[in-house]
């Protein structure tokens, strides 16, 4: 088994393991990051809608960081962590702006200032945007900025399997070369997990096909909890049937969603906020509409832009409108776009403070989607995932700086317990026969879909998790049919796979454990929020084919739960 040695090794190169790169790089440490895919193809690129900011001078007059906080917990149901939001919310301005001197070139107002747009839940506009392109747009200026640096080692197309740790610290990582299946033990004093979502758990994802849950994944099975991992975003306008996003900025810029009736249906969920209301409403909203008859027929609603212009599309909406025309052969300057709910985005995560350290593991870390500080709580706010990427990427480097400084070299060897790691993830290229891979994964994208999706009760969660269970028992017999180890992606898809097994099962069963609706996790069963019993983090723990549940108390501040109405 090869070995290579850092100081710090980051796995994955989106948005805010760049961040933490950046700045641990920047004090002199020597960082490796490990990604599936180059850089620029991190799942940041994604993101369209824009960055949430306030920026003093540059904000509406009536609009204040408290305000940003209160939204951002008021839309993630009274779930955030408020310390976490205020400390998103106070650093929003400070961080646009150092993009902005980086390089980021943002839409302008007439007047020159960095120009603004409405997105779901926001008191005020506060979202910043480069077109419908604002994820591309950050992460090659963080990227360029990030690699200028002498002491950072990219390892793209690597695959991070394991976390290697001794009985109370982190000692590093295995990793794949993808290209021909050579594994190495990444030695590290630190490393931080910022290997985004988990999408391709769900039949109809936004996500990219690399959000597979590995981060999540590797933490469970080295005993460190997942906090909240039952809230999974659903985002209400993924382009029917292919499930591409049809970005929040549509709506923002004044698009609005239509029944086959025509009707503005929004109206009755939402009379105040209509369109841009949170997510989670919108997204049970459009399936309320087609299951009581007044969709479309293949079940979609229309998202109607025409009203907006056609220069005014093209200018600000370019992918939208690209998308709908390569992708479904819709016109959106002249007909509507059809859309319906997909899986967007997951708002549990590796438990960790608001510097980004993990309380079970010394020198574990986490950033990202792949952490939980938890500043979204029930929901995540759109345009807040860009913001969370930098603002706490950055607060994750600078603590792994400070941890840095005062680390001390064990004494234990830990090589012989690396190398044991490598064997099991090989016996999936020596089964000739049994149950293909793909066969599984079919199987447990419908599961999550049909049972642990937007609406949620009971006995469809103990079918879901019947099901996971027989999964894994499957997963056992699991085989490929590619053994050759020059690019085996049926090998790491495989590998991917368990890593999505073990996910869905802390899932379902958190998600049957919380017996409450809370934005995202909504109960038929249990329709209320309940505050008396579940104003609470769940933390998980995975302990073989079992999960073990505590909970911590939610960080309050200044703001008491309200009702939550738009």
């Amino acid at each position: 088994m090869e070995k290579v040695s850092y100081d710090v090794v980051i796995v994955g190169a989106g948005l805010a393991g760049l961040m933490a790169a950046h700045e641990v790089a920047s004090a002199g440490y020597n960082v490796a990051v490990i990604s599936k895919v180059f850089p620029t193809r991190s799942h940041s690129a994604a993101a369209e809608g824009g960055i949430a900011a306030y920026i003093q001078g540059n904000s509406d007059p009536n609009d204040n960081p408290d305000y940003m906080a209160y939204d951002t917990i008021k839309g993630g149901d009274y779930l955030v962590d408020q310390d976490a939001a205020e400390l998103l919310a106070y650093k929003s301005g400070e961080i646009v702006m150092l993009l902005e001197r980086w390089g980021t070139l943002f839409n302008r107002q007439p007047d020159g200032r960095v120009a603004v747009r409405y997105f779901g839940g926001q008191t005020y506009p506060r979202t910043r945007f480069v077109g419908d392109k604002t994820g591309m747009a950050l992460l090659h200026t963080v990227y360029e900025r990030t690699s200028g640096l002498g002491s950072v080692d990219f390892y793209f197309e690597w695959f991070a399997w394991e976390l290697v740790r001794d009985e109370n610290r982190i000692r590093g990582i295995i990793a794949f070369d993808m290209r021909n299946m050579v594994p190495v033990f990444f030695k590290a004093k630190a490393v931080v997990i910022a290997s985004g979502g988990m999408g391709m758990l769900y039949r109809h994802s936004t996500n990219s096909y690399i959000n597979t849950g590995d981060g999540y994944a590797m933490a469970l099975r080295a005993r460190v909890a997942l906090k909240d991992p039952e809230f999974v975003q659903f985002h209400p306008t993924a382009l029917y049937p292919s499930d591409i996003l049809i970005s929040e900025a549509a709506r923002g810029e004044g698009a609005v969603l239509r029944n086959v009736k025509g009707e503005r249906f929004m109206a009755r969920y939402a009379p105040k906020k209509l369109d841009l209301a949170p997510r989670d409403i919108v997204s049970r909203a459009i399936l309320t509409e087609v299951k009581e008859g007044r969709g479309f027929p293949g079940g979609y609603v229309g998202l109607d832009l025409t009203h907006l212009g056609e220069d005014y599309i093209k200018e600000r909406l370019a992918l939208a409108y690209e998308a709908a025309k390569s992708f479904a052969g819709i016109d959106a300057t002249k007909e509507m776009i059809p859309v319906r709910p997909a899986q967007h985005y997951y708002m549990g995560g590796i438990d960790v403070d608001i510097t980004g350290r993990n309380p079970d593991l010394i020198g574990l870390f986490a950033a990202g989607e792949a952490a939980c500080v938890s500043v979204h709580g029930a929901n995540r706010l759109g345009s807040n995932s860009l913001l969370e990427t930098l603002v706490f990427g950055r607060e994750t480097g600078r603590a792994v700086v400070e941890f840095l400084k005062s680390y001390t070299e064990p004494s234990s060897d830990i090589d012989k317990e690396a190398e044991k790691m490598i064997d099991s993830a090989y016996e999936v290229v020596k089964s000739e026969s049994g149950v293909h891979f793909g066969e599984i994964l079919e199987r447990l994208r419908d599961t999550m879909w049909d049972y642990v999706g937007v609406f949620r009760d009971e006995n469809g969660l103990k079918t879901a998790l019947s099901e996971i269970m027989k999964l894994r028992e499957d997963m056992k017999k699991m085989y490929v049919l590619d053994k050759s180890k020059v690019y085996n992606t049926e090998f790491y898809n495989a590998l991917e796979l368990k890593n999505m097994l073990d996910l869905a099962l802390v899932i379902a069963t958190s998600a049957l454990n919380r017996k409450e609706s809370r934005g995202a996790h909504y109960r038929l069963d249990y329709p209320e929020r309940d505050d008396q019993n579940w104003l609470k983090h769940t933390i998980a723990y995975l302990r073989g084919n079992s999960v073990e549940i505590t909970y911590k108390p939610v960080k309050m501040t200044k703001w008491k739960p309200e009702a939550r109405v738009y």
